[in-house]
């Protein structure tokens, strides 16, 4: 017979007798999840009997007083009392109040253990930490492994986690767990300390098993940027001779990882004289090689559309001189040929002051990463060169940092020698633009290094406080001292940035602030919150940049919180711009929300919002070809605000680079926009700026790269990536700095390399898709002559039918017959069957095979990448299991001794096939 009410009993409590008390608690526990509204009534009195230290079921009196407020709902609570209840709160009673008590008690210990981490507070609650080991002993003897990693993870016990993976008996489960926690401590742990704590952790872990997983440890690595624990690694792989993984690690520590790291790691080693491949690889110079070689000879870029955009905007005004350098630099970038600029040496004359420091400076995008032949190529513009232009000289230096970007060991003692000779008399105009130049340059050469020499060199010319050499003695100290955090330097930084009168030097120490900052989360909340504050608006604009830099790819909804605060309230529309661009950085990783966060930011009334918006799309999405960015983008192309269609240009291209008309079939559509917007004479010269460098991003390296900003083996983002675009949005106010966006280009391309000599053979490897995706968009160019657009060659295995069908179109001008061909080696290692149709202006494939072969060294763009599989009877098999990673794969050779077919990089042929430029002089006499 059921309990209808709980009177009597309650009645009992106001009894005297303790045993009656004792009873009637007993017995109201047994209903109170039945009456527990008419129980709560009482609850001053129940909590009354459990205050009572001298009655003896007072924890009987805690369990029913938590059970009531469980029943009200009041959760906290309810766990406080149930702790307080200690052994009568039984844990593995099957009841949804216990679970919930545990999942709130477990909740609140997690709270209270992140807040308390690092610190010497108090101690947590006896019971709740017991409740707590106990939930997670359940669960490891239920075999919940990755349930008490996580919970332990997210509680900040790395005792836990230690014990729990020390506690494996099978080294298999014992990698699998380990790589759980390596992901989650990269991508969902949010304490910078405890997550070092954890890497610090599995590194030592891994590194002691038997059979560890050696690229697990290299992410390890790069995460840490310890050069200290990367050379525990090769020494291991070494000493077991396993040089073809160490190989393989040291490649994808080229592209991943801080060049201060690379640098310690090359000097060390080399003194301890390990294997002379290793060291090479780690110098860079391969790497760079292999990219410069694969560059040069797929390169996709006829002259005839730069020529068009040349013709279209006059060169004597430096808006369009530069916009036409800036996208010669991008075609061409990395392919070492700078044909254009020396069959165009007049129009190069026309150049005045600084576009001519930047047309100069361009020929070091063009030559980047010619680590052996850089200086060489731009001698006859240096310093000391029969060259009288200082804008040329310190164009030339800014080129040499360009091409040395990242490796800058060979370089930096010549850029710092022309800073210390020059940097007394930077008041003096020539010398001014001179130490801008090598500012930059240097910056560029020892970005990431952390070298005190460079930053005392360049301390120098900021203290001179000359405007254009003290602001780029700002931005390359924050390129160089990238992400260290140093106290003393943000100190002296900051300090200066509030004594200078000069209003670019100020900004340039913001954004140097914000460099050096970078990555660093939560340890930079403190100066952002004392720049975000400042009356300056060159600080805040700063702050905004230190958010997006310090919490870049995170998706920390604190941060974008902020950022978005500003982006609606700052008193000034470059701070508000620069917030909503910030927007971009943090949700990199998490880049199919930014369209919906941002959309309603693109309708803004004020035009400076409307442009970050575009910039943070492109930022983002870049290389994604995400159609809900076109979406928000695309209204934008038309907007009233000349500055804002120039944003929305550049962003559309670079998140369409290297998109393919069948990929994505707005390319078409948005490249002949651009070659309208430079045509049309009714345009600003701000809209016509950004068609201008869109074209160029559209058709970067030759059509041969994108922009990556993940590295996919590393599950790190690509700092020299990021980076770069970081300070290519600073280009609204300084133009030079459009150069900086090369840094954010990756080749397309897989290169598989010999482990025993690091040649380069020529074999394929297949792609299980139809032919022709992945192909380069139509090209589309003007003849000057007669002023007809020609499509350019399209490669066809056809039937004579379809041939003649295609010929007959030829009077719509959509194909042109001589452009028709047989392709040999589709008929040799395609089995497929083609039709042809001509609708209208395009010509329709349709395919229905579902492989071909794709040669080593080709073009292979990131949304192919799923598709390419190395067969395991090849005589070439990668060292790692290829999981659709571009870049350098080291090969086993299962025929080492049988010849091979080798291709030969452009270091190697020197000046057969890639010739160094004959010296040309610009000159700057020139009249018109």
């Amino acid at each position: 017979m059921s309990v209808i009410t709980a009177a009597p009993l309650l009645a009992l409590l106001r009894e005297s007798d303790n045993t009656v008390k004792s009873y009637a608690l007993k017995s109201i526990n047994d209903v109170v999840d039945q009456l527990w509204s008419e129980v709560s009534n009482d609850i001053t009195d129940i909590e009354a009997l459990y205050e009572d230290s001298k009655f003896q079921d007072r924890k009987l009196a805690a369990l029913v007083a938590s059970k009531i407020y469980y029943n009200l709902g009041e959760y906290e609570s309810a766990v406080k009392y149930a702790l307080a209840a200690e052994e009568y709160f039984d844990i593995n009673e099957k009841s949804r109040y216990v679970e919930t008590i545990v999942s709130q008690s477990i909740e609140l210990y997690i709270k209270l253990s992140s807040e308390k981490y690092g610190s010497n507070g108090e101690e947590l609650d006896k019971q709740l930490v017991g409740i707590f080991e106990r939930m997670l002993s359940k669960c490891v003897s239920a075999g919940e492994y990755k349930l008490a990693l996580g919970i332990a993870l997210e509680s900040y016990r790395l005792d836990v986690v230690s014990r729990i993976l020390n506690q494996q008996t099978s080294e298999t489960s014992a990698l699998k767990l380990i790589t759980y926690v390596l992901v989650a401590a990269t991508t969902t742990v949010n304490n910078t300390y405890f997550r070092l704590n954890i890497l610090h952790e599995l590194f030592e872990i891994l590194i002691k098993l038997k059979s560890p997983d050696y690229f697990a440890i290299s992410k390890i690595i790069v995460n840490l940027n310890e050069s200290d624990l990367a050379r525990r690694l090769f020494k291991k792989l070494v000493a077991e001779e396993n040089f073809e993984i160490a190989y393989q690690i040291a490649f994808d520590l080229v592209t991943s990882a801080s060049q201060g790291l690379l640098n310690d790691l090359v000097t060390s080693l080399s003194s301890e004289s390990y294997d002379s491949k290793l060291v090479e690889i780690l110098s860079g110079i391969p790497t760079c090689d292999f990219y410069n070689t694969f560059l040069f000879q797929n390169k996709n870029v006829r002259l005839g559309l730069l020529n068009k955009s040349k013709l279209a905007l006059d060169g004597k005004f430096s808006l369009f001189h530069t916009a036409v350098s800036v996208s010669n630099a991008f075609m061409h970038a990395g392919t070492t040929d700078d044909t254009f600029i020396r069959l165009n040496l007049q129009w190069l004359g026309k150049a005045q002051n600084w576009a001519k420091f930047t047309a100069t400076a361009s020929l070091g995008i063009i030559h980047q990463g010619n680590l052996s032949e850089g200086k060489k190529i731009l001698e006859p513009y240096l310093p000391g060169s029969r060259s009288s232009s200082r804008y040329i000289k310190g164009g030339s230096l800014y080129g040499l940092g360009l091409i040395f970007a990242g490796y800058g060991k060979e370089i930096i003692g010549y850029l710092k020698q022309q800073i210390l000779e020059n940097s007394s008399n930077a008041s003096d105009e020539d010398v001014d633009v001179l130490l801008h130049g090598a500012s930059l340059g240097i910056g560029l050469a020892g970005m990431g290094s952390n070298n005190t020499e460079i930053y005392e060199a360049l301390k120098e010319v900021l203290y001179a406080d000359s405007a254009n050499s003290g602001a780029a003695a700002a931005l390359g100290i924050g390129l160089t001292m990238l992400g260290s955090g140093d106290k003393a330097v943000l100190d002296n930084l900051f300090t200066y940035a509030q004594e200078t009168s000069h209003g670019e030097i100020t900004r340039g120490l913001a954004v140097a602030l914000a460099l050096v900052n970078y990555g660093r989360e939560e340890l930079a909340d403190e100066l952002i919150k004392k720049m975000l504050h400042h009356e300056n608006d060159f600080l805040r604009y700063g702050a905004v940049y230190m958010i997006a830099l310090a919490y870049a790819g995170t998706s920390n909804n604190k941060a974008v919180k902020k950022l978005l605060h500003v982006a609606v309230s700052d008193s000034n529309c470059d701070v508000r711009r620069a917030a909503v661009t910030g927007l971009g950085f943090i949700l990199i990783r998490d880049y199919t929300t930014v369209p919906r966060i941002v959309e309603l930011l693109s309708e803004s009334h004020n035009p400076h919002v409307r442009c970050g918006t575009a910039f943070a799309l492109g930022v983002a999405c870049a290389g994604r070809g995400l159609q809900s960015a076109y979406d928000v983008l695309e209204p934008l192309t038309n907007d009233p605000v000349d500055f804002v269609r120039q944003a929305a240009m550049i962003s559309l291209s670079m998140i369409l680079i290297q998109q393919t008309e069948k990929t994505n079939p707005k390319v078409k559509e948005v490249n002949e926009q651009f070659r309208s917007v430079i045509s049309n004479k009714h345009q600003e010269g701000l809209a016509k700026f950004g068609a201008c460098v869109a074209q160029g991003i559209m058709n970067a390296g030759g059509r041969n790269v994108t922009i990556q900003l993940e590295n996919s083996e590393m599950g790190t983002l690509n700092t020299k990536s990021v980076i770069g675009l970081a300070m290519f949005t600073q280009f609204w106010y300084w133009f030079p700095l459009s150069h900086f966006l090369s840094l954010a280009f990756t080749p397309t391309s897989i290169i598989g390399v010999r482990s025993q000599d690091l040649a380069i053979p020529k074999f394929s490897f297949n792609c299980h898709t139809k032919e022709g995706i992945f192909d380069y968009p139509t090209r589309f160019e003007e003849d000057v002559d007669k002023g007809v657009e020609k499509v350019a060659t399209a490669v066809l295995s056809t039937t004579a039918k379809a041939k003649a069908r295609a010929k007959k179109s030829k009077k719509d001008k959509v194909l042109e017959p001589e452009k028709l061909k047989e392709d040999p080696k589709s008929e040799k290692d395609v089995k497929e069957k083609k039709e042809v149709e001509v609708i209208e202006e395009e010509v329709k494939i349709k395919y229905t095979s579902s492989s071909y072969k794709v040669d080593n060294m080709s073009r292979v763009l990131p949304q192919q990448l799923k598709y390419i599989v190395f067969a395991k009877e090849e005589r070439f098999t990668p060292v790692r299991k290829f999981k659709g990673s571009n870049g350098v794969i080291v090969l086993s050779d299962k025929t080492p001794d049988e010849p091979a077919e080798i291709i030969k990089t452009v270091r190697q042929e020197k000046d057969v096939e890639a010739p160094l430029p004959t010296p040309f002089k610009i000159n700057e006499e020139l009249e018109f």
